[in-house]
């Protein structure tokens, strides 16, 4: 049976939120596709999540670089590494992943990124090559639906938008296979277009989720 994990990163819940509207969809037609899917949320504002700060990166550190055992780290370094390899453990238990965020200043809400920064472990998610690092997650597929209030897309400003383009660099690190991104955007330039924008963004939403669980994930 394979496996969805459905991640958001919107606070405003299902009725206000465009984003996971499109999500919604999504997952809607994953369901009717392929009933046997097995598929779990999770609510990254209601996560809890390791912080990248300083007992985590120094735990990181003993244990990659400096011949620590788990054993020989400060009990707040080993609490949260150890939350990070939970974390960590759970999401390489899934064949495919849909990410659902906003961008909010340029870039995507912070807990997105401090999620991310839980599935970059060396010799679990990535290793170091003599050619370079290499991600270890190949044949895992992904997509992200992207909102914005802003016009990005063939203006200007495409060159500023950080939230997606750093998913999409993200995950191919890691070897994950990334589809084209869904997007809906000018949501606030236009609010009269809304019902129409977010309308389009949910009937892309439809086929790539068919796309996604007809192509078979390879067993690795």
């Amino acid at each position: 049976m394979k496996k969805l994990l459905y991640i958001t990163a919107n606070p405003k819940g299902l009725e206000k939120s465009k984003g996971l509207k499109i999500g919604e969809a999504f997952i809607n037609t994953v369901k009717e596709e392929n009933p046997e899917m097995e598929i779990k949320q999770i609510d990254l504002f209601t996560l809890d999540i390791a912080h990248m700060d300083a007992e985590l990166v120094s735990a990181r550190g003993k244990l990659a670089g400096y011949g620590y055992t788990l054993d020989q780290l400060t009990d707040g370094e080993r609490e949260k590494i150890l939350k990070m390899h939970a974390l960590a453990d759970d999401f390489l238990s899934y064949d495919y992943y849909v990410f659902v965020s906003p961008i909010w200043n340029l870039n995507s809400p912070a807990v997105l990124k401090a999620y991310l920064d839980n599935l970059f472990i060396a010799g679990k998610t990535f290793t170091h090559t003599a050619n370079g690092p290499k991600g270890l997650l190949t044949g895992k597929k992904a997509i992200h639906i992207n909102t914005r209030g802003g016009l990005y897309t063939g203006t200007p400003m495409k060159d500023l938008e950080c939230g997606d383009r750093y998913l999409r660099i993200a995950l191919n690190f890691l070897g994950i296979e990334v589809m084209e991104t869904i997007i809906a955007e000018a949501l606030d330039l236009y609010p009269q277009k809304v019902p129409e924008i977010v309308e389009k963004a949910k009937q892309e939403a439809i086929s790539a989720a068919k796309e996604m669980v007809q192509t078979r994930v390879p067993q690795v």
